[in-house]
């Protein structure tokens, strides 16, 4: 056993033992060595261990699958980052923008310019998920269940939610701000009527096949449900509770979510796998699904201070790239200027780090309660970063 997986088993055995957290993987690839730490059980109270295969509800880490797969399309000149989106989603063509935040909601102004395909890449749509308190009628309506039901998503499908969304004003000039989540969702609807076909059949067929993500996708066959952990949320007292699922796994959801709300399933193994292709600049063992400019466009901060303002509680001190957050500065232990990533609200986190040769994957099933990373994650970027300078030996599987 490695002094990575040491640590990982030392540390982070803690979160299991003291119920924490019911049970996880962790997983280190560093330069060609991959290591794979799972612990627990895939229920609270005991019964199956998780293992390597284990599959977890991945959430927001849809998002760069999402965003990937849009690049696939521009990339062969379906798409063109720079036009507008009117043709494709009349739904949101000719958008009226509030006058102000807390204005009623005919209170606006024409947009100044069409949605484009970047806006939705960079989540500068002009609308999404806002931190604030109060009861503004905009944040009121986003909240409408039919719009958002976080990580279940909407009970309607795609075109049934764009017509809700479209009825509604934009916060924001398109390109003006960074706002949460939204931009993905739609962006995963641009990507199946460009491609002509479902979004989960595009990703499988561009991504998860070429990858070998076996285990990834929107729902799962029937013998393969025994595999999948449970969903919980903390209790307030230092263990868990069972978080209510709407969702029956087996079936293909009314909308699969760019945006991960319902996002896809996956095991850490697979997503590993998504994002070694990244690191890779676009490559995989058999060829590419990427191409280099379209990976290093994916992976910079495309934000300027003035679209951050306000995203702090998300973005830290970093900025946003296409589908995933974008570290800026070395400021804690684990992070560098370059590495990208996202975490996922029911309990993933995955981020790459091209200067150390690195990919991180920790998939727990306890949910977030707030856009500040859970100390679960925050000990297992520190335990890798601290770990990876000295003997390492790989993990046997693929």
């Amino acid at each position: 056993m490695s002094v990575l997986e040491q640590r990982m088993r030392g540390v982070l055995g803690g979160f299991v033992a003291r119920g924490e957290v019911p049970g996880l993987v962790g997983l280190v690839h560093h330069r060609g060595e991959t290591h794979v730490v799972p612990m627990g059980t895939l229920e609270s109270g005991g019964g199956a261990a998780v293992g390597a295969d284990s599959i977890f509800r991945i959430a927001s880490l849809t998002k760069a699958v999402t965003a990937a797969a849009a690049m696939i399309l521009a990339e062969e000149c379906v798409l063109r980052i720079d036009d507008p989106i009117d043709d494709l989603v009349p739904e949101l063509a000719g958008r009226r923008v509030l006058r102000a935040l807390d204005a009623p909601l005919d209170d606006t102004v024409p947009a100044r310019r069409p949605i484009t395909v970047r806006d939705l890449l960079t989540f500068r749509l002009g609308t999404g998920q806002l931190l604030m308190e109060g009861d503004l009628p905009i944040l009121r309506a986003m909240r409408d269940p039919r719009i958002d039901r976080g990580p279940d998503g909407p009970d309607d499908g795609p075109d049934e939610w764009l017509e809700r969304l479209g009825a509604l004003p934009l916060m924001f000039q398109p390109g003006e701000r960074w706002t949460y989540h939204t931009s993905a969702d739609v962006l995963g609807v641009l990507v199946a009527r460009a491609a002509g076909k479902p979004l989960h059949d595009f990703m499988t067929e561009r991504i998860f096949e070429p990858l070998g993500m076996r285990d990834t996708g929107y729902h799962l066959p029937a013998d393969r449900l025994h595999r999948l952990a449970g969903c919980y949320l903390p209790d307030g007292s230092g263990g868990v509770t069972p978080r209510p699922d709407p969702r029956a796994w087996h079936e293909p959801p009314a909308f699969p979510s760019g945006g991960g709300g319902p996002g896809l399933l996956s095991t850490a193994l697979d997503y590993a796998a998504f994002c070694r292709m990244l690191l890779e600049k676009g490559r995989y063992d058999g060829g590419r699904i990427l191409s280099r400019a379209s990976v290093e466009l994916m992976t910079s901060d495309h934000l300027s201070p003035a679209q951050k303002a306000g995203a702090e509680t998300f973005l830290g001190s970093g900025g946003w790239g296409f589908g995933v957050q974008v570290d800026t500065r070395a400021d804690r232990l684990y992070t560098r200027p370059g590495r990208f990533g996202w975490t996922g609200g029911l309990g993933t986190t995955a981020y790459t780090d091209p200067s150390e040769g690195l990919v991180g994957v920790l998939f727990t099933q306890v949910a977030m309660t707030s856009p500040v990373a859970p100390k679960v994650f925050e000990d297992f970027w520190t335990v890798t970063y601290t770990s990876i300078d000295q003997h390492l030996t790989p993990f046997s599987g693929r």
